[in-house]
């Protein structure tokens, strides 16, 4: 923790709402998307013969909160490699933009249906904290598989509003570092943005609470770094919500 107490205090005292990303956020996902991503992309590169292969520092600079198949385009973009496009239920193993993305859906899936997800315990006193004060609360996820890793991590009671991957497909959102999805969960709430504070631990989600009407953004350092996420729009950044009580 490296922010002031009163600093820590004020960016949510006053809210009537918090718009939670949810992987890195609530729950440590983020490190299995992680390794969801290097799988898919160690495999794919040794395959293709590429000379460039997979880097840590990709997740963030490539993919981190961002839509799936947008992650698969830039992270392909950073090698020069272009794909074609396919259809959205492309087969896992089409060398597609679609069956790349699909193919890393089903990496991630077998991780989480393997070990299980487990919240951060920061994150869940934060949470309680924030109902005893009468705050809404909605996820805000790039994921499409949110409401799965919501319930395996026992958290989906809490959140009556859920805007993942699937919604904003549904619905026509463009995703993160656009604040629409955070927009979309507000009026979900029935909240306005300027008294909803987005808590995101990823530099593109960072950014899209920085481009909305919000009362605060609250970063998260999972691994981005704080002064990366102070960049992107960060009111503050706490090492663990549990900072924030």
């Amino acid at each position: 923790m490296t922010e002031p107490r009163a600093a820590l205090s004020s960016a949510w005292t006053g809210a009537s709402a918090l718009l939670f990303d949810l992987d890195g956020v609530l729950t440590p996902t983020a490190v299995v998307h992680e390794q969801a991503w290097q799988e898919l992309f160690d495999g794919y590169l040794t395959a293709a013969g590429h000379p460039d292969g997979y880097r840590e520092s990709d997740y963030f600079d490539f993919i981190d909160g961002k839509p799936r198949f947008n992650g698969v385009r830039d992270f392909l973009a950073s090698r020069g490699i272009t794909l074609p496009e396919g259809p959205t239920d492309d087969a896992p193993d089409s060398p597609t933009v679609q069956g790349l993305g699909n193919r890393k859906n089903l990496i991630f899936n077998e991780i989480v249906s393997t070990r299980g997800v487990e919240p951060y315990a920061g994150s869940v006193r934060f949470i309680h904290a924030a109902l005893e004060r009468g705050l809404k609360l909605a996820v805000v996820s790039s994921s499409r598989n949110a409401p799965a890793v919501l319930k395996a991590a026992g958290l989906d009671g809490y959140f009556p509003v859920v805007v993942d991957g699937q919604v904003a497909a549904a619905v026509g959102l463009p995703g993160k570092p656009d604040p629409a999805t955070f927009d979309y969960a507000a009026q979900l709430l029935e909240v306005p943005a300027a008294e909803c504070v987005v808590v995101e631990d990823a530099v593109s989600g960072v950014q899209a609470g920085s481009a909305g009407n919000f009362k605060a953004v609250i970063g998260v350092d999972r691994g981005a770094g704080r002064q990366t996420l102070l960049d992107a729009g960060a009111t503050l950044v706490v090492d663990d919500l549990g900072d924030l009580l």
